[in-house]
């Protein structure tokens, strides 16, 4: 359906939106394969309410998770502005203890203009290469992104040892036969 080159999601996202016109392009990211539908109806209505706005989702962290550099941590203003998103132990304190936090659940939504700026980039800016991870872009390039709190109901295969634990939550959902 897209080329096989793109960096990333976003990218491939960005090819789609440069074919067909829509309001909004929402993407659920491949590797995370628990999720809750009504997260995406969520997205859809914050992309509805401002279509001009690019949005990540985010929930509550785990001491556990934020302690593990698989888990994205999002750090956002007052207003629910993005300004970072990284694997680092953040928020951090001077006593370097976990006093919560937020995570990426890995869906986005982005209005058509956002794309095609975003796609200008001939390569991944250096932040997000860093990071691993294609919202840093969107940063660096001076392009705001908006967070909308969604449910902890996600589940990412970044790893091996993870395919097991979302193969047993499937069953448990009765969706992994």
């Amino acid at each position: 359906m897209t080329r096989s080159d793109h960096r990333t999601g976003s990218d491939r996202v960005a090819e789609i939106a440069s074919r067909i016109p829509a309001e909004a392009y929402i993407n659920v990211q491949g590797d995370e394969p628990v999720f809750n539908p009504e997260d995406i109806i969520r997205i859809i209505e914050a992309a509805s309410a401002d279509s001009t706005r690019t949005y990540i989702g985010y929930c509550d962290l785990k001491e556990s998770e934020w302690a593990d550099s698989k888990y994205l941590k999002l750090l956002f203003g007052i207003h629910k502005q993005l300004i970072y998103i990284g694997r680092a132990q953040v928020p951090g304190s001077h006593d370097g203890s976990f006093h919560g936090g937020h995570r990426q659940v890995c869906i986005h939504s982005y209005p058509r203009e956002a794309l095609e700026s975003f796609a200008s980039s001939d390569a991944r800016t250096p932040i997000e290469a860093i990071e691993d991870h294609e919202m840093m872009r969107f940063l660096e390039m001076g392009l705001p992104v908006q967070v909308v709190e969604l449910s902890a109901d996600s589940m990412a295969v970044d790893r091996p040892s993870d395919l097991a634990l979302v193969e047993q939550r499937l069953r448990e959902l009765g969706e992994g036969n």
